[in-house]
């Protein structure tokens, strides 16, 4: 079988986040399926932010048992990269299958066109959730973007044979805009094993002797940074807590600015460490490292990084909104915070800091779950099984028409 994985980035660019992820563990299983799979991708490099484009990249790689082909991307707006070259990359190899990840990229507007003309099966997957995204409530150009891709979005969901949806969140959304029958509910999976090596002492590199409470994710309000620092400020007034250290690990997506002024204008410069762009051995090192991880977003579709906390045995505190319910269960592997309570999350932290047996038991907890539910094995089974329904059915339908 061959099988195209559309993706807006894919490595180097790890930190574009859980969309690359979802994209390689995808293709790592999917190729051990005596399939042959090609990711389809842009040169983005995110050297040093968002917008770094390398044409030094190779523009054709293999790594493990599949190949990654680049085309360099002309311009773009925003997040919307449009590389050209991708059109003539993928029509020229053919495949049986089409699965695009992101549904609000060009690349999946590019697959989509593929599959309608050269009539090849399109599966979505999505990690953007639509419309709900808070920026598309928001005023200013990021809403006026939205607007326009509004019209591509629906030819893309209207195109595809089936849609990958990680939970009943996100089939609720999409159920808005197709057949609940086009769905098909396949939970996020992540390779356990590559988490089980600690690379280093993260502790001992940073120089950190206090106990350690990790934010790991984008910069920007849409991740809640502002709620957790303000909750952190509270906590550390009270003298027991003084021996505990936030470290903020991420990429500037337009708060970094904001981010620092808070944390000057709190006093917070000792107290807070903050790394910019780390590497992946760096981000499994500080899981290892820390007490527990904290979820403060204001919105989430199906997030990758408590499952990965959990891979590390440790537990996360995250709002109790959108997806993330799906991943975090309260009292069970983790907990929940009132949404923009302050005071809630300042409390929850105390909680888990001041029992440290509950704490390490949530995190068994959440390990065992992702075993059993959220691993990359599982989640490759499952949408191969879906690769071969659709095929089936393309198949039936032919004979039909002979």
């Amino acid at each position: 079988m061959k099988i195209a994985i559309i993706c807006p980035a894919f490595l180097p660019a790890t930190q574009f986040g859980g969309i690359l992820f979802l994209a390689l563990d995808i293709a790592k299983e999917i190729s051990k399926k005596h399939s042959k799979v090609t990711v389809y991708t842009t040169d983005l490099d995110f050297l040093n932010n968002s917008k770094i484009f390398n044409k030094k990249l190779p523009k054709i790689e293999s790594l493990d048992n599949f190949q990654i082909k680049r085309s360099h991307v002309n311009f773009n707006i925003e997040l919307f990269f449009i590389n050209l070259g991708m059109y003539k990359q993928i029509t020229k190899d053919s495949p049986e299958i089409i699965h695009t990840i992101g549904i609000r990229s060009f690349q999946s507007f590019i697959s989509a066109i593929i599959s309608k003309f050269k009539k090849i099966p399109l599966i979505t997957s999505d990690q953007g959730g639509l419309f709900t995204h808070p920026d598309y409530q928001n005023r200013g150009k990021k809403r006026i973007l939205y607007k326009i891709q509004e019209p591509i979005i629906k030819f893309i969901i209207k195109q595809s044979e089936k849609i990958i949806v990680a939970n009943e969140y996100e089939q609720e959304i999409f159920s808005k805009y197709c057949d609940v029958k086009k769905l098909k509910i396949i939970p996020n999976g992540i390779d356990i094993n590559s988490f089980e090596n600690i690379p280093f002492d993260f502790k001992n590199k940073y120089k950190i002797e206090e106990k350690m409470i990790l934010f790991l994710g984008r910069f920007t309000k849409v991740k809640g940074i502002d709620i957790l620092l303000n909750a952190y400020t509270k906590l550390i007034k009270e003298n027991r807590f003084e021996n505990v250290k936030l470290v903020i690990m991420g990429t500037d997506f337009g708060y970094s600015k904001e981010m620092f002024k808070k944390i000057k204008k709190n006093n917070l410069d000792k107290r807070i460490k903050v790394i910019i762009k780390p590497d992946r051995k760096e981000v499994i090192a500080a899981y290892h490292a820390c007490e527990f991880l904290v979820l403060p977003s204001r919105w989430e579709m199906s997030p990758l990084t408590p499952l990965e906390g959990f891979a590390c045995k440790k537990t996360s505190i995250g709002s109790k909104i959108h997806g993330i319910p799906y991943v975090i269960k309260d009292n069970e592997n983790g907990l929940f915070f009132e949404n923009e309570n302050i005071d809630d999350l300042q409390k929850k932290m105390k909680e888990l800091l001041l029992n440290p047996i509950k704490c390490q038991k949530l995190g068994i907890n959440g390990y065992e779950m992702v075993k059993k539910k959220f691993n990359n094995n599982l989640m490759g089974e499952k949408i191969f099984d879906t690769y071969n329904s659709v095929l089936n059915l393309k198949s039936n339908m032919g004979n039909n028409e002979t």
